[in-house]
Parts: structure tokens; C-alpha cells; sequence
């Protein structure tokens, strides 16, 4: 059941424009899958599906194609470019403000990048706590996300 369900989640995502779970949830009613909001935001991280910005300025949920080291690169800076507000650290903890509805998406880029110490994540709407194994690993990530940035930002002008 939950194989099909994700099978029918992906076939939405590639069909609709889906802002929203509570959209996801509605097509996947109308398919004859009754699922939580819980399942679905479950399904959404092992699905590893990221929100990607419209041409309309609109955020949907896509799924993350990387083929290689260049395309991770490419869309890590797209995904920290449009989504980081900023970022901090304190001891061993990174904290990384994102705009609303963000946090899921650079989580899932940092989550899938090598990155030395770095013991877990957890994301929320609109900010991620990352724990890293020293304070200087700390300040040399926060350094790293905070140039990452700002070269997307500088590659866009």
C-alpha cells in the first residue's frame, strides 16, 4: 500500500502543480488513497521531494534530480539562494533561518551533500537546527553556507 501510494504521489507531483500537502492529499483522495497528513509529510521526506520555485513565483513540490557532483552543486546553490535568510552558529549547533515553507528543501540539499561532522539535521517550516561534532566544525559550515550564498547571489547579477 505504502509502495503505491508514493508510486501515485510521484504520478501527482509530475501531473499537478502541487503547492501544498493538504493539494497531495485531495489528488490522492481522489484516487482512492485515504492518507494523514502525517503519512503524507512522511511519504513527501522518503520521497526525498523538494519544493522548487515557478516561473510564477509560486513554490511546488518536484522531485530532486541530481545526476552528478555539478548538478548537486547547481542545485544546492539554487536551493540556498532562494531560500536562506540567513545563518548562525552556536557551540556545535548551525542554525539556518529559511523562508517559510524552505527549511524541508535545504535540509534535504544539505542531507544529501558529504559534509565532515555533520551528525544530524532537523527542519522545521522555516528553520533548520544542524548538529555538527566540534564548534569549529560549526563556524567552518556556517562559513561554507553563508559563502554558498552569497556566490549564487553573485552569479545571478
Amino acid at each position: 500500500m505504502k509502495s503505491q501510494r508514493q508510486e501515485k504521489i510521484l504520478s501527482i507531483i509530475q501531473n499537478h502543480t502541487v503547492t501544498t500537502q493538504e493539494e497531495l492529499q485531495s489528488y490522492l483522495s481522489q484516487a482512492g488513497f485515504d492518507a494523514t497528513q502525517a503519512t503524507i509529510s512522511r511519504d513527501i521526506k522518503e520521497l526525498r521531494l523538494i519544493k522548487a520555485l515557478s516561473p510564477m513565483g509560486s513554490y511546488y513540490y518536484t522531485t530532486s534530480v541530481q545526476k552528478g557532483p555539478e548538478a548537486a552543486a547547481l542545485n544546492i546553490d539554487f536551493v540556498f539562494l532562494e531560500s536562506i535568510r540567513s545563518v548562525d552558529f552556536a557551540g556545535n549547533f548551525v542554525v539556518v533561518k529559511c523562508y517559510s515553507g524552505m527549511a524541508n528543501a535545504v535540509c534535504v540539499a544539505v542531507d544529501t551533500g558529504q559534509w565532515d561532522g555533520l551528525v544530524g539535521t532537523i527542519a522545521g517550516d522555516d528553520t533548520i537546527f544542524l548538529l555538527l561534532r566540534t564548534q569549529r566544525q560549526a563556524e567552518e559550515f556556517a562559513d561554507f553556507l553563508r559563502g554558498t550564498v552569497e556566490k549564487a547571489k553573485a552569479a545571478r547579477r
